[in-house]
């Protein structure tokens, strides 16, 4: 008699490493997904902010940067730097990677928050390929 005992399924032989190998998978999974969450939320809060958005605003009306960088001008990548806010008082500084069609540059912004009005200490734009700084608060600096 020749009979054919069933073969256990792949899962059943396999077991003993398929599970924490599985378990490890899905817990690195989470892990970044969570992570990317995270950056993203902060990255959407620093964007979201005044400084931010008034710094960059004044860059593309400056027509001394458009001249260098061109138009439009407009993000290249991810904002570094520090934003508090604390009782009606805030911090800034900031710098936001900027180009146009015809070059890059680094925008930055210093500036506190007293009684939700935000006042700068310093804006300016140092454009990559020239190392010059523009003053975007009055005056023109090399």
């Amino acid at each position: 008699m020749n009979e054919c005992a069933p073969q256990k399924s792949w899962f059943a032989r396999n077991w003993g490493w398929a599970v924490p190998v599985g378990g490890c998978l899905v817990i690195i999974v989470l892990f970044f997904v969570f992570l990317g969450s995270v950056i993203f939320g902060v990255n959407e809060l620093m964007t979201g902010s005044d400084p931010y958005k008034e710094g960059l605003a004044t860059a593309q009306q400056d027509e001394y940067v458009i001249s260098i960088l061109g138009e439009p001008i407009e993000t290249d990548g991810i904002m570094q730097g520090e934003l508090s806010y604390k009782n009606n008082q805030g911090k800034a500084n900031i710098s936001i990677p900027i180009k146009g069609p015809k070059g890059e540059a680094k925008l930055y912004v210093e500036g506190t928050k007293l009684n939700d009005e935000w006042t700068y200490s310093e804006m300016y734009v140092i454009i990559s390929e020239t190392d010059e700084q523009i003053d975007l608060l009055g005056y023109k600096k090399d």
